[in-house]
């Protein structure tokens, strides 16, 4: 399923009580989506089941973003990250989230779950002008060299602050 709706300025905001929970296949399928998901997202849950969990992915957030949520995941590790996601009519909504693997026998991994929850505003604010010095990085550097443009500017601000990437992000 493609959107074809562009992104809009409309800002949709968590209630502090709200979990948005998702499972996925190794591959990033949708397996299950809990009603907050469907509430936040726009989409039925006919229309996220099946389909990659990157359909609410805002192209506001950098690909190294993700890259570094995948090369974590897979490796059996827990993620931590603020996110900003996109509803199916162009709205936007961000989350403090959490991916897990889910392990089967032998300790393969068979999934992940992530929750997602209100994030903290001051958060927020902090991130987003990394995520965009990312994003104009990864864009400055063409499609070949993006990922490590964009993961060059987390790296940096890492370094400036001290932290490594978990302590960074539970410090915001």
């Amino acid at each position: 399923m493609k959107r074809a709706i562009a992104p809009t300025t409309v800002e949709r905001i968590m209630r502090e009580g709200d979990f948005i929970v998702s499972k996925t296949t190794p591959k990033g399928i949708i397996t299950y989506c809990n009603p907050i998901f469907i509430e936040f997202s726009g989409y039925s849950e006919a229309e996220l089941i099946g389909i990659q969990h990157n359909l609410i992915r805002h192209p506001d957030m950098p690909r190294a973003a993700f890259k570094l949520a995948w090369d974590t995941i897979q490796s059996g590790r827990e993620f931590f990250a603020y996110v900003k996601n996109m509803a199916k009519d162009g709205s936007y909504y961000w989350v403090f989230t959490h991916i897990a693997p889910d392990f089967g026998p032998g300790r393969s991994i068979v999934g992940y779950t992530s929750v997602r929850r209100c994030p903290k505003r001051d958060a927020v604010q902090k991130i987003e002008p990394v995520y965009q010095q990312m994003l104009q990085a990864e864009r400055n550097a063409g499609s070949r060299d993006a990922i490590a443009a964009g993961t060059k500017v987390l790296v940096d601000v890492m370094q400036q602050s001290g932290m490594g990437y978990e302590e960074l992000i539970f410090s915001l």
